[in-house]
């Protein structure tokens, strides 16, 4: 899952992204809410952490453009304005969630995590696809009841195509959701991920669309 934070605050904004990072997220930081605003025009983002307080734009502001322009990303408002009219406000501006500094850490994580499942249009915790199971918390495939174990970007590479079955993925855009901008990737780091996945689950999982990308089927079961 690749999450745009936009927090102006240093010292946050780089404890937050080693604890999203840490957490399995991709995560790429702007301090700033018009770069912002760019970013999320040309990219792909499953959700976006925004502050409120930005030098450039308020962050209330920011999100009305987003809306304005129909953009359904799921946005968490993390700010410390906590006055009952600023929460008010924020909902009903188009944020989807809430929160106060300061924070727990666990309760950020909880509350992304059902952000980004009402944003997928998952109901359950648990992603099935046929005979193999994920579990987004704990970050744990099994295939046929039976726990597989993947490296981190591995996980989060197999989990991107399924949550997305049917949907074609250039290797350029898989690289931007387990990367994103600042994390440094071997030239083959997509196709060495899909070599180890189909090697550890079956080959036709993962299907090699020459010269468009790879898909992952949608489930007939």
């Amino acid at each position: 899952m690749r999450i745009l934070l936009v927090e102006d605050d240093l010292m946050l904004g780089d404890g937050l992204v080693d604890a999203l990072r840490a957490a399995g997220y991709t995560v790429d930081w702007l301090t700033r809410g018009l770069p912002a605003l760019e970013a999320l025009r040309a990219e792909e983002f499953a959700a976006l952490i925004l502050d409120l307080n930005l030098p450039d734009i308020d962050g209330q502001q920011l999100l009305q453009r987003l809306r304005r322009a129909g953009h359904g990303l799921p946005v968490l408002i993390l700010t410390a304005r906590d006055a009952l009219d600023d929460r008010v406000r924020g909902l009903d501006g188009g944020a989807d969630d809430y929160l106060v500094k300061p924070f727990a850490l666990q309760e950020l994580h909880a509350r992304l995590r059902a952000l980004v499942r009402r944003g997928q249009g998952q109901a359950h915790a648990v992603l099935r696809h046929g005979r193999l199971e994920l579990h987004p918390d704990a970050r744990q495939a099994y295939y046929q009841g039976e726990p597989v174990s993947l490296t981190p970007h591995e996980y989060k590479l197999l989990q991107e195509l399924v949550l997305n079955a049917g949907r074609v993925f250039s290797k350029e855009q898989l690289e931007q959701r387990l990367y994103g901008w600042d994390e440094g990737a071997a030239s083959n780091a997509v196709e060495v991920h899909i070599h180890h996945l189909r090697k550890k689950l079956y080959p036709e999982l993962i299907r090699n669309i020459r010269g468009v990308g790879y898909i992952v089927e949608r489930s007939r079961d």
